[in-house]
């Protein structure tokens, strides 16, 4: 059964373009095991020629920052802070 589709106005697609090449589901697998996409802004995207160097930079910056906290000191990021003691003023 052969479905004939109308050519709509407001459709996006241009005739010029080509999927009889196109595999359905071909990322399905990365992006279903977690993969993640990230957007970078055109002046970063800029500066990095592939994901390689991208993660190569990012792997740096978290072992600068893993360098740059003290020994012994505890990671305190996910505890929740108590408020400010109300304190009066002073006559």
């Amino acid at each position: 059964m052969s479905h004939r589709i109308s050519p709509d106005a407001n459709d996006d697609m241009l005739p010029e373009y080509d999927f009889t090449q196109g595999v359905r589901g071909k990322h399905h697998q990365a992006y279903k095991s977690g993969t993640n996409v990230v957007f970078l802004d055109p002046d970063v995207a800029a500066v990095f020629a592939d994901s390689t160097s991208v993660n190569q930079a990012l792997r740096l910056l978290l072992k600068l920052a893993k360098a740059s906290v003290p020994a012994g000191r505890p990671n305190n990021r996910m505890q929740r802070t108590r408020p400010a003691q109300a304190t009066k003023p002073r006559r």
